[in-house]
């Protein structure tokens, strides 16, 4: 969540930042006319406050003196009245300020270009080079007849669910373990977490209230299945103050995720890119201001590396401003190389959320005397069932036979 006091403090440069992220005007005016009628009668009730105090303390001294108090008693009657009302109407504006900006997403760094959408986005740079073949290079679903079972995983189920069979089980059982035991080697620590949360959590990190249409309910409670490992991880911390020394946490942890892809319709139908229910392993820190975009490299650095040692040719994106996730500062993009689909596609984000959802989550750190907000980031290193697919139609031999990236060998 914004800062409440930055928004009524400098309305015009939040205004600006929010305008790179295509937020709606009509948000934008409700937001500048909520904050400007609250700072109007916060104006009027601080005096008023003031005068009340001192005023109170005047009601004790003239009556051992001896004093009149008639007309200073009637004036703290008339004044009290006065506060009473300004302070309900105060509240009621700061209830509507905080229920607003539940939905306003986070500001983005200076650094995030303009931009409308994915075709605005920067290459920053490639990694490896995509393979050559000397035959036409199948898309993941032409090679997997006897791994992938969509049709099975619409009977089970509904359209975007798949079962995976014989060696692509095991393949994604050695990747799920491959990451992890990659990313412990890099300082992160594994955790495992329910896949089921409530919605405070989904407050927490941003999910709620603005995208509840994209998650799966349980009927009858308020808890929901998790979209993401972010989710949990994240709100392990939700309502305490971390000790200054334990900063960076850093952690990796590997969860299904369910979405329902609301927003998707007659996108990515073919396949597994666009799943309901899909593995991932991600990365999670919490750390102090100054250290979070150092953190933020050290992240991107460790799930392009994992790309790397797979041997798959991918390529880092800085979002645009109109790309933007609702949470994020900033965003860099990972897209792996798809050769028989014969080009990039998204296999991780890692995002920098600044203080957005340690505000929403209550994460602090101790400075000092000083409790402070810590910055929260996250990143899947990597979606399981894209590695998978993106193995599948890389290492594709012309019989129809897949090679196994040797890092994975011994896993299978």
């Amino acid at each position: 969540m914004l800062d409440i006091k930055l928004i009524q403090n400098d309305f015009e440069n939040v205004y600006k930042k929010l305008q790179k992220k295509k937020v709606g005007e009509e948000v934008l005016e409700n937001l500048r006319k909520i904050s400007l009628e609250l700072k109007s009668k916060r104006a009027l009730l601080e005096p008023l406050q003031a005068e009340q105090n001192a005023s109170s303390k005047l009601f004790g001294v003239w009556a051992k003196e001896g004093k009149d108090i008639n007309e200073l008693k009637k004036k703290l009657s008339l004044n009290k009245e006065k506060i009473s009302t300004l302070s309900k109407e105060v509240k009621e504006l700061e209830n509507n300020l905080s229920n607003l900006a539940l939905t306003v997403p986070n500001l983005p760094d200076d650094i995030v270009p303009e931009g409308k959408d994915e075709n605005d986005n920067i290459e920053i740079k490639k990694v490896l080079t995509p393979p050559s073949f000397d035959f036409k290079p199948k898309e993941h679903w032409e090679i997997s007849d006897n791994l992938i079972d969509f049709e099975k995983g619409v009977k089970l189920s509904k359209s975007r669910f798949s079962v995976l069979t014989n060696e692509a089980a095991k393949l994604e059982r050695a990747l799920i373990n491959y990451m992890l035991d990659f990313n412990t080697k890099r300082g992160f620590k594994e955790v495992a977490v329910p896949y089921i949360v409530n919605r405070e959590t989904l407050i927490g990190t941003g999910q709620l209230p603005k995208f509840e249409e994209d998650l799966f309910k349980i009927e009858g409670e308020e808890l929901f299945l998790i979209p993401t490992a972010e989710v949990p991880v994240t709100n392990l911390f939700r309502d305490e103050i971390i000790p200054s020394a334990d900063l960076p946490i850093k952690m990796t942890s590997y969860t299904a995720c369910f979405r329902k892809e609301a927003g998707s319709a007659g996108r990515d139908t073919r396949g597994m890119i666009r799943q309901h229910q899909f593995d991932k392993v991600e990365l999670v820190c919490i750390t102090k201001p100054e250290d979070s975009d150092r953190i933020f490299d050290e992240m991107v650095n460790c799930a392009s590396d994992l790309l790397t040692s797979l041997g798959l040719a991918h390529r880092h994106l800085m979002l645009c401003g109109g790309d933007l996730g609702f949470g994020a500062s900033k965003t860099i993009d990972l897209e792996v190389w798809f050769p028989g689909q014969n080009r990039y596609r998204e296999i991780s984000s890692i995002s920098n959320t600044r203080d957005f959802q340690a505000r929403r989550a209550k994460i602090r750190y101790k400075d000092g005397k000083k409790n402070k907000l810590v910055n929260t980031l996250n990143g899947s290193s990597l979606a399981v069932g894209r590695t998978m697919i993106a193995i599948m139609e890389n290492y594709q031999k012309l019989d129809g036979s897949i090679e196994i990236p040797e890092v994975l060998k011994k896993y299978m």
